[in-house]
């Protein structure tokens, strides 16, 4: 039998003859040929991209999920998970941390607010005092401080050691916020809740406080509030100690970021109607005993002093950027829904 010898590219027998096949050639033909061309090795490049990343993405989750569920308050997990957006990254810098919000949801996961807003603080702090020059931190308070306070307005010379629920208590320490509202908001938020709801055709629950008394919140723009931050930081004066020491005390100073301008609940659901064109399916309901106070109204005449903190944002023209955006960021079409 001929053993045929095949010519340059390897396609064709150089001698006629009949031949007995090569099987493992004839793979290895076929194994060349399936690599050959540009496109098909493109393609298999990105294969073997989508299998790696699919692999790092599943190892990622599989790790965060890991160092979720085996944190507990004080673990050294979470504490490291606190320390390192505190972490100082330029000279004189401001430290942001996310603390806990809402009132309700510190009813139901408690410990996560003694993690966040008081432990989380004191990490922040901890972490400042090796910093070179220990910079200025604005923390992020709230006005459920003044608990069931009947003085009004709210003043930073009130006392605030009666809260009516554990969020207030663990925020007594930093910028006292009133009800910050505006896009990108906390979509448990009155205002929030209410604009989906009454978009899906859905009932809206708005409480009602004792003797049948309606609920007033005094309502601040975010962008005010953010105005609010940056004034005092901005007048919080040169660092006072560096690498673990002190030269002189640290200024530590409390100021009421709010409107001024109290707003009843059902007001706040007619506006939004007028903004939506869409009118609200009501469900008055009790307040229930979570912690929610009645009312809340800021006397903000220090943050004037010393920030010049002037609120320009009144509840009208907040919530209509409020719509306008919630329409564009959740794909609503419906463009005469704004005036």
């Amino acid at each position: 039998m001929l053993t045929p010898s095949f010519d340059e590219d390897g396609e064709f027998p150089s001698t006629p003859a009949k031949f007995k096949i090569d099987r493992s050639h004839n793979m290895n033909r076929h194994f060349h040929r399936c690599f050959a061309s540009t496109s098909t090795m493109f393609f298999w490049a990105l294969l073997l991209i989508a299998f790696t990343a699919s692999y790092l993405s599943f190892q990622s989750f599989v790790e965060s999920r890991s160092r979720y569920f085996t944190s507990s308050c004080g673990a050294i997990q979470w504490e490291n998970q606190v320390r390192n957006p505190g972490h100082i990254h330029r000279s004189g810098g401001m430290s942001v941390l996310v603390t806990g919000a809402a009132v309700r949801y510190a009813m139901e996961n408690p410990n996560s607010y003694a993690q966040s807003n008081i432990a989380g603080l004191v990490t922040l702090l901890e972490a400042c005092k090796s910093a070179n020059p220990q910079p200025a931190v604005v923390w992020a308070s709230s006005s459920s401080v003044y608990g069931l306070n009947e003085k009004i307005p709210f003043s930073e010379a009130d006392r605030t050691d009666q809260p009516a629920s554990l969020y207030a208590a663990t925020k007594k320490a930093g910028l006292r916020f009133f009800t910050v509202y505006g896009p990108w908001g906390r979509p448990d938020m009155a205002y929030f809740s209410f604009t989906r709801n009454i978009l899906q055709g859905k009932p809206i629950t708005i409480f009602r406080g004792k003797n049948r008394g309606e609920l007033a919140r005094d309502f601040t723009y975010i962008d005010d509030i953010v105005k609010g931050c940056l004034g005092s930081l901005d007048t919080s004066g040169t660092s006072t100690g560096s690498g673990g020491k002190k030269r002189g005390p640290a200024p530590y100073r409390i100021f009421n970021l709010g409107n001024t301008s109290p707003v009843r609940v059902p007001e706040l659901e007619n506006i939004l109607e007028r903004h939506l064109k869409l009118k609200a399916k009501r469900n008055i309901v009790d307040m229930p005993g979570n912690g929610d106070v009645p009312f809340t109204h800021a006397n903000i005449s220090l943050a004037g002093k010393e920030l010049g903190f002037e609120p320009i944002t009144d509840l009208q023209t907040g919530l209509n950027k409020f719509v306008r955006w919630y329409l564009s960021y959740y794909g609503y079409n419906n463009r005469n829904a704004v005036e």
